[in-house]
């Protein structure tokens, strides 16, 4: 009995032992090496950063903007608009009237100054009305004009009882041909006050209306290149500045022809007080003659 149970045992542990052994000895079995090689893998391109990637460069927008070649003010003046090339026009020809006015006037108190100069030396050399007025000749000056006026005054009141009388008339006289002087010595002087007053707002007038045609070429064009802002604001400023020019000069030499004209009216006032005082001898004259008449 003891035997077949050792047997049956035996042949249990014979049957069951090769497939236990099997189990555990397989996951510690070595690996075979691969005899294939690995497929080569597939390297993607290297991709740049996305801060060292440069934007593409803008391309100019193309407009139908008259932009001038260069700016010169011949060019600007060209392409400006009608109403702001007629106000250039306009102040150009007040500044060629400035200029004018300054030769003229030069020339016209430079004589008249000469002339009254000349009168005076030979009214203080005259002893009687008759003697200055024969030394100066049948002139246009205006101290011919003052010693014809006392002449005149002395003939007209010949009988007159009163030697003020005569004086006062006399003084009325002078003081119509002073007047009549100072505004010929003025003559000019009004234009230069209106150019210089209005010039530089004028000038302006252009400038505001360039400004705004340049805004709306700005709208039209939908850009703010400076290709196309930069002709139109200097077309416009270019009118301000021809304004400046007309307007300055005309300020300037009205003030130097109101210090000439009051200097020239100044002389010619001493010039009316020398015709002045040849009356008065004259009339002393007179009157001691007819007070020896009366005397004898």
């Amino acid at each position: 009995m003891f035997r077949n149970r050792f047997a049956w045992l035996l042949a249990f542990v014979v049957a069951f032992t090769p497939a236990a052994f099997a189990q555990t000895a397989q996951p510690s079995a070595p690996e075979a090496p691969a005899t294939t090689a690995p497929a080569p893998r597939s390297v993607a391109p290297a991709v740049p950063p996305a801060s060292a990637v440069q934007p593409p460069e803008p391309q100019p927008l193309t407009t139908n903007a008259r932009v001038p070649r260069e700016l010169s003010p011949w060019s600007m003046f060209l392409s400006a608009d009608i109403l702001v090339q007629a106000v250039m026009v306009s102040l150009a020809f007040a500044s060629l009237v400035t200029w004018t006015i300054l030769l003229a006037k030069t020339l016209q108190l430079s004589l008249a100054r000469r002339r009254v100069n000349k009168a005076l030396a030979v009214l203080g050399k005259a002893r009687t009305l008759a003697e200055a007025q024969l030394a100066l000749g049948q002139g246009r000056s205006v101290v011919s004009a003052l010693l014809a006026g006392a002449v005149n005054e002395v003939r007209l009141s010949s009988d007159a009882l009163t030697e003020s009388g005569v004086k006062e008339r006399a003084e009325s006289r002078f003081a119509e041909i002073l007047r009549a002087e100072a505004r010929a010595a003025r003559v000019g002087m009004g234009t230069l006050a209106t150019i210089g007053s209005t010039a530089p707002f004028v000038g302006l007038f252009g400038t505001v209306w360039g400004i705004m045609n340049s805004f709306i070429g700005i709208s039209k064009a939908q850009t703010t290149n400076l290709a196309v802002v930069a002709p139109g604001i200097a077309e416009a400023l270019l009118a301000t500045a021809i304004g400046l020019v007309a307007a300055i000069p005309a300020v300037i030499f009205y003030n130097h022809f109101a210090r000439q004209s009051k200097s020239y009216l100044e002389l010619v006032s001493r010039a009316a007080g020398a015709v002045g005082r040849l009356l008065s001898r004259d009339l002393d004259r007179a009157g001691r003659g007819i007070a020896a008449r009366a005397a004898e």
